[in-house]
């Protein structure tokens, strides 16, 4: 296997997507010049969109259900949670999980979004210090050595750094260096945490992300 480069999910077309996370172990993707698409984001180009998507005789491929699902609910964050509004959302999330806290207004932060602790005031551990990043560039050491400062400044024993664009290389190093004092959260944790508190959420959350539990078999070999 060579690795060619990272591609955010938003810029990969749905049928790509999909193809990709097929119940397959191996497969070959070549409906909708799906080889020629992917060449075009590696070069940094912008892939022509197939207007009538038309499968190949003989071409399967099983959809991911839950993979198709939490990439609905990725976009649709996405378009619904820019910008500061990532931050409320953070903030939901750590409510429902019982923490106090306060939220910055929007504008220059000092490298802290959200500030959350324990018990009735917040005053109780972990004292917790957040930053949240809603752009789809990945952030690197830089931004997590300011979290850590803004921590020592306002008296935050951890901290949690939530990128919507994930992390570069540096940072990922960095996860078992600093596992008792930061965390990090990508899209998909965002999106685990999101779902693990959903029914503890505020009701305005709720109608911006409406949910809906349902059951699925998993697919396995039948018996003989």
């Amino acid at each position: 296997m060579e690795w060619f480069k990272e591609i955010p999910r938003d810029r990969i077309d749905r049928d790509i997507l999909y193809s990709l996370g097929a119940f397959m172990t191996v497969c070959r993707i070549q409906r909708n010049n799906a080889e020629e698409r992917v060449v075009r984001l590696l070069e940094g180009k912008s892939p022509e969109k197939i207007k009538n998507e038309e499968k190949k005789e003989g071409e399967v491929y099983p959809a991911d259900l839950e993979e198709y699902a939490l990439d609905l609910i990725r976009q649709h964050i996405a378009r619904k949670f820019k910008g500061h509004r990532l931050a409320y959302l953070v903030e939901a999330i750590l409510q429902a999980e019982g923490y106090f806290t306060y939220r910055s207004p929007e504008g220059p932060d000092g490298g802290v979004d959200i500030l959350a602790g324990r018990g009735p005031l917040g005053f109780d551990e972990p004292r917790l210090a957040v930053q949240v990043k809603s752009g789809d560039a990945p952030v690197g050491g830089p931004e997590l050595n300011q979290l850590r400062g803004a921590m020592g400044k306002l008296n935050a024993r951890v901290g949690l750094f939530v990128s919507w664009g994930g992390f570069k290389g540096a940072a990922e190093k960095e996860k078992a260096q600093s596992f008792f004092e930061i965390r990090l959260w990508d899209a998909n944790d965002l999106i685990q945490a999101l779902l693990a508190n959903y029914e503890r959420l505020p009701d305005d959350i709720q109608a911006e992300i409406p949910l809906k539990r349902i059951w699925i078999l998993l697919p396995g070999e039948e018996e003989g």
